[in-house]
């Protein structure tokens, strides 16, 4: 009996040991990390690359006017905003001084007309009574030179009444276009004083539905911007709103600042509203490629790097040559495509050969980790080994 009690003790702690065996067996597999792959077709996509840049919005033709004579602003017919038309009045100076200086150039005119007058009855005079011997040669000459003098002279009064006329004609300022004023320098009563710079009176801008921004590229992204590139941007003043224009021009010269080269790029800004107005930021996006049904992938895609570690023992992975590839999943067996890259965004890449629309590629590895309360972890491994293709700055 004694015999009979051990044995069923034995077997009762054999069949525990068992089920704590089988127990622990089935709580390890419960908790082993379950991998799967994440695919995406090739499909056609639109490629964009852009480069970011601020700017200043100004007006296409803006003309500053100024005065080439010194004086007192007697009168201002213009203010900020006015409309104003090619040759209309928009300030006079006072004329009072320079009517007197036209007076007396006319005067001095006048005597020197006088003097030539005399001076040509004296060489008239002079030259019959050289022909019949009763004065010498020299009396003559000197009498033909003083004629000579006399006639200069009025040539260069009339000179100086002609340069009066024209000092009088720039106290009245007139627009030089058609246009809008949109600054003025000056008021009523003010001395402007005309010396090596011509005094600013007003700025008009010829035409406030056509603007353009004058954007500062950085040297890394100019080499991308060319004419006729589509531009968006947008100001503080109309945050909802987004404005386009068109690239027009790329200048040529390099502007340093702090170090930093920066190239001047002119964009053309329909303002059709009136809502840009000249001296607001802009803050541009010059698009420099666009491409739309290009076959293309995720750059992950690309990307993704297959091991042993990663994807499981019971995976068999089948690679090949070339620098650039993607993988399709077929059963338990990853196979890698060489495949031909064209343009990128950052985002997707071009295929252009190795693939064909519609095919799965795997982008990435998702790998879940039970936990004891069911609930699941997930980790993503799609992004293994060396970067992808490299995309241009956006």
């Amino acid at each position: 009996m004694k015999k009979l009690r051990i044995s069923k003790i034995w077997i009762a702690v054999i069949v525990v040991v068992i089920a704590a065996v089988a127990a622990w067996a089935l709580s390890g597999d419960k908790n082993e990390e379950q991998i799967n792959f994440k695919e995406e077709k090739a499909s056609r996509k639109s490629l964009q690359n852009s480069v970011t840049a601020t700017g200043t919005i100004e007006a296409v033709t803006s003309v500053t006017v100024g005065t080439q004579v010194s004086g007192i602003v007697n009168k201002l017919y213009v203010d900020y905003n006015s409309q104003v038309k090619k040759g209309q009045v928009i300030a006079e100076l006072d004329k009072t001084n320079l009517l007197s200086e036209l007076n007396t150039a006319k005067a001095n005119l006048a005597s020197a007309q006088s003097n030539l007058n005399y001076q040509q009855a004296n060489l008239s005079r002079s030259q019959t009574l050289y022909k019949k011997g009763l004065v010498s040669a020299d009396e003559y000459e000197n009498a033909l030179l003083t004629y000579r003098q006399a006639k200069e002279q009025v040539a260069s009064s009339r000179e100086n009444v002609q340069k009066a006329q024209t000092n009088l004609g720039y106290a009245t300022i007139t627009s030089p276009i058609d246009g809008t004023v949109i600054s003025k320098s000056v008021e009523e009563g003010q001395t402007v004083a005309a010396s090596f710079n011509t005094p600013e009176l007003f700025t008009i801008a010829k035409d406030l539905t056509n603007m353009q921004v004058v954007a500062n590229v950085d040297e890394a992204d100019i080499g991308g911007v060319k004419e006729g590139d589509r531009v968006t941007f947008t100001v503080d003043a109309y945050p909802d709103d987004t404005f386009e224009g068109t690239v027009k021009q790329v200048r040529l010269e390099a502007t340093t600042t702090n170090n930093v080269v920066t190239y001047e790029v002119v964009i053309s800004a329909p303002n059709a509203d009136l809502k840009l107005k000249p001296g607001l930021t802009a803050n541009v996006t010059i698009y420099t490629q666009e491409r739309s049904g290009i076959l293309a992938v995720p750059n992950k895609a690309l990307r993704f790097t297959p091991t042993k570690e990663t994807v499981g023992k019971d995976m068999k992975i089948v690679d090949c040559k070339g620098k650039n590839k993607v993988w399709t999943l077929n059963g338990k067996t990853l196979t890698a495509h060489p495949v031909t890259i064209g343009q990128t965004d950052g985002v997707n890449t071009e295929i252009t050969k190795g693939i064909k629309q519609g095919q799965k590629i795997v982008t990435e590895i998702i790998v879940n980790t039970p936990e004891d309360d069911d609930d699941s972890q997930q980790q993503s491994q799609g992004l293994i080994g060396g970067p992808g293709p490299r995309g241009k700055k956006k």
